[in-house]
């Protein structure tokens, strides 16, 4: 689309009823970021110099979209301003690989928590859990920041925290990606990050259409609660950003190693596993606390009723995530979040909480608080135990915490014994020796994965208003 045809809509100031999504500015934008893509390389420059005609066109159209809607974001006009002046940078420099960093330094969401306000984001980027080509990419965001999370902010403090709700993306976006991180984008240098965010519409829609015929195919009689949340996105979208920023902010606290995450270390994938599972359950612990503390008073303002109540619905959402489909999401290939959706159902099942007979599904409700925070409790004291230990030594014991609960391949080396040459060398030898699927799929859940295949292959893309 050339710049005379985009009709005035995205020049219109911030009160004019059209919606961002709806003005021919963004559709505009839209159509030269993915006519873009078509001609980038893999590190997001325009590497055919036949090609720079018509990219020199589409960059000039997403610069006056920019400055066209840019009224309509006022929160975000340095960071606009910026991003015009990369995009230009980028063309008069001949479209080499993409440096965004001016832009991206200006561009602070986290400034901006409030319920409803939204986001124009274009960035060269690739996309977690999607591509790995650095392509230009544009979404419309809006925050997702009700009251009663603002106050628990407060208590469980995560400045960096940001949560979305998608409104309309380019393809990059059209997968199973979740979130969006400044690490991303194409930049010369690596600023300190400064937020970092998740579309919990998209988490809460996976949530309901994957628990919904997970539910149905094993005769599950859900609880009140996640009833309520398959018959309300915004409801469970709430209960997922509770969730989350106690998650994220869990990732740096407690007794831990050195470092949990080990974003930078080459190492055995069942260790992310633990991670992601002690923030996820430490989150279900702090939402049972927070429960119980609420449900205890006398009384309570309209905000501490609603945190209440997600509080409880929180619960239910880590819970039936992580063993409806991150368990059975994705390749075996080295599949860290299944792996602790595994762990947690049969940690549960050996515990007597969880029960499959008769082909049907059930819980003792009344006993999976205990048995999750027993699980969490676990996991804590393995950290706890890590720091007067050796990298290996700790690697070794999380090894044998999770097949002391998951059965391992009968083929592998590290169940049978890692030999002295393995045990005695560099630590490459400890990862090369872990098997792609070092811990396969129970029968149970082999049977659930032919039937929810299709369903959660169905997810990818998805948004609130598709579930």
């Amino acid at each position: 689309m050339s710049l005379s045809q985009i009709d005035q809509y995205g020049a219109s100031p911030v009160t004019r009823d059209t919606a961002v999504e709806d003005t021919a500015a963004w559709h505009a934008l839209k159509d030269a970021a993915i006519a873009l893509q078509d001609i980038q390389a893999q590190d997001g420059s325009v590497p055919d110099t036949e090609d720079h005609g018509d990219a020199r066109v589409y960059v000039e159209t997403i610069v006056e979209s920019l400055r066209m809607l840019s009224p309509r974001f006022p929160h975000d006009a340095q960071y606009l301003a910026a991003n015009a002046h990369d995009f230009e940078r980028w063309a008069d420099s001949g479209f080499g690989v993409p440096d965004f960093y001016d832009s991206l330094v200006a561009f602070q969401p986290q400034l901006h928590r409030e319920d409803g306000i939204r986001h124009l984001i274009v960035f060269p980027m690739y996309t977690q859990n999607g591509s790995r080509d650095r392509h230009v990419e544009a979404l419309l965001v809006e925050v997702i920041w009700p009251e009663f999370i603002a106050r628990l902010e407060t208590e469980y403090s995560n400045r960096l925290f940001v949560s979305l709700r998608l409104i309309d993306f380019t393809p990059g976006y059209d997968t199973n990606s979740a979130v969006l991180f400044p690490e991303t984008v194409a930049m010369r240098e690596i600023p300190t990050f400064t937020w970092g965010a998740i579309f919990q519409d998209r988490e809460a829609a996976r949530f309901r259409r994957v628990v919904r015929a997970a539910a149905e195919f094993t005769k599950l009689d859900v609880p009140t609660g996640v009833s309520r949340m398959l018959a309300d996105q915004d409801l469970a979208e709430k209960a997922f950003v509770m969730w989350d920023i106690i998650h994220d902010r869990t990732h740096m606290r407690g007794d831990l190693p050195f470092d949990p995450f080990m974003i930078k270390q080459r190492m055995p994938y069942f260790l992310y596993s633990l991670e992601e599972l002690r923030c996820d359950l430490t989150a279900f612990r702090e939402c049972v606390r927070i429960e119980r503390r609420l449900s205890a008073a006398e009384s309570l303002t309209e905000a501490e009723a609603e945190t209440l109540d997600h509080a409880h619905l929180a619960q239910y959402a880590v819970l039936f995530d992580r063993i409806f489909r991150f368990a059975i999401t994705g390749s075996r290939v080295r599949n860290y979040d299944a792996l602790g959706g595994q762990l947690l159902f049969a940690w549960l099942h050996q515990r007597g909480v969880l029960h499959w007979t008769d082909t049907a599904l059930a819980f003792d409700w009344a006993e999976v608080p205990g048995a999750v925070v027993e699980l969490a409790d676990r996991i804590d004291r393995l950290y706890w135990e890590s720091i007067d230990r050796p990298k290996i030594a700790h690697w070794l014991a999380a090894y044998d915490l999770v097949r002391s609960v998951i059965a391992p391949h009968p083929a592998s080396r590290w169940a049978r014994g890692l030999p002295d040459e393995v045990l005695a060398g560099p630590v490459s030898g400890f990862t090369d020796a872990i098997l792609d699927d070092e811990f396969p799929l129970s029968m149970f859940y082999e049977a659930l994965e032919r039937k929810m295949q299709p369903v959660i292959g169905s997810t990818s893309g998805i948004r609130g208003t598709d579930a």
